[in-house]
C-alpha cells in the first residue's frame, strides 16, 4: 500500500476508486466499505483509494475540547488499512480553511479534481462539506452532474447492533472489551512504552511492566483489571492488566499496570502492545497486601483459564 501525506502527489494513470472519511477504529463497517472499494477497483483494472485527515477534524474545529478520544492512531489505521487491499491510503492535513469547503466544492476540487474518481463508495450515514452539510442525497445528486458512479453501503450489524465507532467507545468506557472487539473484528489493543514504576508489585511476587501509551487521544478503557494478551518483539505473552490507581496503596497516580506470566525480563523502556480479551472485576481497596495478594492469585487464576479458551 501506498502512503500519501500530500494529496499532489497522487497522479493515477488507470480509473480511481475512492472511499473517505476518519475511519477511526477500522471497524468492521469500515472493513465492509474498503474491501468493496479494493474488490471494486480490480473489477476495472483500476485503483483504490481511501481519503482520510489528520489530525482529526475535532481537534482542529474545537482545539479546547480535550475529551476526544480515539480508537486509532495514525500508525494503528495505516496498519489496519494496509490488511485490507487498498491500494494508496492518503493523509490529508485537516485545516480551518478545508473545513470550510461547501459541499459541492469539496466534491469538485478534492474529489474530481485532485483525485481523479471514477468511482465513490461510502456508507450509508456518510457526511461531508461544510458543517456536515452533505449527505447521501446531495451526493447522488453531484455523481450526476459531475458524471462519477456511486454506490452507498449498508450498516455492518454485529449480533443485530450497528457498529459505529461512538459505540465501540461507549463499549470500552463501560469496560466492554470482549464487545468492542467484536465490532472491530480484533481485540482492542493499546500501544506504548514501559517505564519503571514503584516496584510495589515485585515485592509481593506479581512485577508488572508500566505502560506509558503512545498517544494522549488514545481511548483508555475503564478502569479495573483485565485479561490481555501482550506482544513483546512479535512474542505473544498471557497477562493480567490494572487500569487505575491502586487504591490499596491509596496512590494517586493513575496507571495502566501489566503482569506477565511465566516471564521475567527486563523490559524497561521497550515497546509492547497490549491486546483486551476480557474485564474481570473492578478496581478495589483492600485492607492491607495480604488480602491484595489472596485477590491477585484469583484473579490469576480466572484470566489463565480465560486466555487458555
Amino acid at each position: 500500500m501506498n502512503v500519501l501525506y500530500d494529496i499532489t502527489e497522487f497522479d493515477p494513470q488507470q480509473p480511481v476508486v475512492v472511499t473517505q472519511g476518519t475511519f477511526d477504529g477500522v471497524h468492521l463497517g469500515h472493513q465492509k466499505i474498503l474491501k468493496q472499494v479494493a474488490q471494486e477497483a480490480k473489477k476495472i483494472n483500476g485503483i483504490s483509494v481511501l481519503l482520510t485527515f489528520y489530525p482529526h477534524p475535532r481537534l482542529v474545529l474545537y482545539p479546547d475540547d480535550n475529551e476526544l478520544k480515539l480508537l486509532s492512531t495514525i500508525e494503528e489505521k495505516i496498519d489496519l488499512v494496509a490488511e485490507l487491499g487498498i491500494d494508496y491510503l492518503i493523509i490529508m492535513p485537516f485545516t480551518q480553511e478545508l473545513s470550510r469547503l461547501r459541499a459541492d466544492e469539496f466534491v469538485r476540487n478534492i474529489l474530481l479534481e485532485q483525485l481523479h474518481l471514477s468511482k465513490l463508495i461510502i456508507g450509508y450515514d456518510h457526511r461531508f462539506g461544510r458543517n456536515r452539510e452533505g449527505g447521501m442525497q446531495e451526493m447522488r445528486q453531484f455523481a450526476e452532474i459531475y458524471g462519477f458512479e456511486l454506490e452507498e453501503i449498508s450498516a455492518q450489524d454485529v449480533s443485530e447492533s450497528i457498529v459505529s465507532s461512538t459505540k465501540i467507545r461507549q463499549a470500552l468506557l463501560n469496560g466492554e472489551v470482549h464487545l468492542a472487539g467484536n465490532y472491530l473484528g480484533t481485540p482492542y489493543v493499546l500501544r506504548g512504552k514501559v517505564e519503571e514504576g514503584l516496584q510495589r508489585g515485585t515485592s509481593i511476587g506479581y512485577p508488572t511492566a508500566n505502560l506509558r501509551v503512545n498517544s494522549s487521544f488514545k481511548l483508555i478503557p475503564k478502569n479495573g483489571v483485565y485479561a490481555v494478551w501482550v506482544y513483546i518483539e512479535e512474542k505473544k505473552f498471557h497477562g493480567m492488566l490494572n487500569i487505575g490507581y491502586n487504591p490499596t496503596f491509596e496512590d494517586k497516580k493513575w496507571s495502566v499496570e501489566v503482569h506477565i506470566f511465566d516471564f521475567d525480563q527486563n523490559i524497561y523502556h521497550q515497546d509492547i502492545a497490549i491486546a483486551f480479551v476480557a474485564h474481570t472485576r473492578a478496581e478495589k481497596k483492600f485492607e492491607g497486601t495480604k488480602t491484595l495478594l489472596n485477590q491477585l492469585k484469583e484473579d490469576e487464576r480466572e484470566i489463565r483459564a480465560i486466555l487458555e479458551k
